[in-house]
């Protein structure tokens, strides 16, 4: 027999740890290579974790709850003896602190660098730090000693990121000068809750979310932009094509392709529209890489990336629309399909809305919303004169962040979408 150590595994270019959430096996169940394990949360997605190789669940090193840096030890597997691939497992101390690749809040490890962390300080401090945690005291310039001092609600009293998010506020809060005129403050609002309300508990998701968009708010200067676009010859295309088009790929194509489409040209154009601010520096992204915004079967949104997307074409954008739609539904998502993404496309439209003012993804600095295709009365320019014509129109709404995205570039971004959605060619073959 062979003992092999079943690691935390990568689970996308960004991510360094992962919070296990319930092991699926339990010590002493027989496990196949590629079966389910585990599940594992990040601060992306949620996903199953299988397992490396074929055996026996031998020992169980990461209990739920813990939060695990990408590398470390998390099961102990016993595999048949000459197995391929089967590492043996190392009892020395050495070995073990290499596989701890960062930091993570329950386990016992150190980021190495001292330069770009608040280790560098001696504080006699023997708490373990977060990468997350280290790198908000690094930009908030909290030495390793007033770290320290920070209370934490975590496990072993370690501390988190909502810990760093309080403690600033009132840090900043002690330094606001005295002033004469005392502050108004209203009072929180009381709820009342009867017998026959009902009381939801957020789930880990919706919690997130929350987060993530009140952290957006307070980091971005949102502005909207709205533009009509007249999306008649794209509508009298798809409803010409699209049995043609389920019977040629053995799928439906949907508006968002030609959203997606349009808004990749548009990039193109105003490159600048595609960066991430990182303090005083702006990262203008090489990639164009569209996220769409998909409901889970929980109602809870999530934002799917397609790579690349300017050097697809209307059918190669179809089917990754369809692929990351289908794998959403099915929570089958993983890290990596969420990752990297440059810019925002929301439809709205779907709940019957005909416009909205969406929250910037951060690191992102614009989204855009389409809005529900409605016929209304149109005047249209002939060469004969003008006319009121039945026309399919549809609002698009472009939130972007004002720091660095001018009224403008904003303004004249968004109008050009709605140009390449309005110059689709209803000639186009299929």
């Amino acid at each position: 027999m062979a003992i092999v150590e079943m690691l935390m595994p990568k689970m996308g270019e960004s991510i360094i740890e992962g919070t296990v959430l319930t092991w699926l096996k339990k010590e002493g169940d027989l496990i196949e290579q590629d079966e389910s394990v585990l599940e594992v949360a990040t601060d992306k997605v949620d996903t199953e974790v299988p397992s490396t190789h074929a055996g026996v669940l031998k020992q169980i090193l990461a209990k739920e709850g813990d939060v695990i840096a990408v590398g470390a030890p998390i099961a102990i597997i016993e595999t048949a003896a000459g197995e391929k691939n089967a590492v043996v497992q190392t009892t020395e101390t050495s070995k073990k602190e290499e596989l701890v690749a960062s930091v993570p809040e329950n386990t016992a490890s150190k980021l190495p660098n001292a330069e770009t962390t608040p280790e560098a300080d001696n504080s006699g401090d023997d708490r373990f730090y977060s990468p997350l945690v280290q790198s908000i005291a690094k930009e908030e310039g909290i030495s390793k000693t007033e770290l320290a001092k920070v209370p934490g609600t975590g496990k072993d009293a370690r501390v988190t990121k909502q810990d760093m998010l309080n403690y600033l506020e009132s840090r900043s809060t002690a330094e606001k000068p005295a002033s004469s005129i005392p502050p108004i403050s209203a009072p929180k609002a009381q709820i009342s809750v009867s017998g026959e309300d009902e009381i939801i508990e957020m789930d880990r998701m919706r919690k997130m979310i929350a987060h993530r968009m009140i952290e957006s708010k307070q980091i971005s200067a949102h502005v909207t932009s709205f533009v009509e676009a007249d999306m008649t010859n794209i509508v009298l295309w798809r409803e010409r094509n699209k049995l043609d088009y389920k019977a040629k790929f053995g799928e439906s194509i949907t508006y968002t392709p030609f959203f997606i489409e349009a808004v990749a040209k548009a990039i193109r154009d105003f490159p600048m529209i595609n960066i991430s601010v990182d303090g005083d520096r702006i990262i203008r992204k090489k990639d164009i890489n569209v996220g769409m915004a998909v409901a889970l079967p929980s109602g809870n949104l999530i934002v799917p990336i397609i790579r690349k997307a300017d050097q697809l074409n209307l059918v190669g954008i179809s089917k990754k629309v369809n692929e990351l739609a289908n794998l959403a539904r099915n929570n089958k998502l993983n890290a990596d399909h969420l990752a990297g993404g440059t810019y925002t496309v929301s439809n709205v439209g779907s709940f019957g809305n005909v416009m909205g003012t969406p929250i910037i993804p951060q690191p992102q600095v614009a989204i855009m919303a389409v809005g529900a295709i409605v016929k209304k009365p149109a005047v249209v320019e002939t060469p004969t004169g003008d006319v009121i014509a039945i026309r399919h129109k549809m609002f698009l709404s472009h939130s972007y962040d004002h720091r660095v995205v001018d009224g403008s570039l904003g303004g004249k971004f968004v109008k050009r979408v709605a140009d390449y959605l309005e110059a689709f060619d209803i000639n186009t073959p299929l």
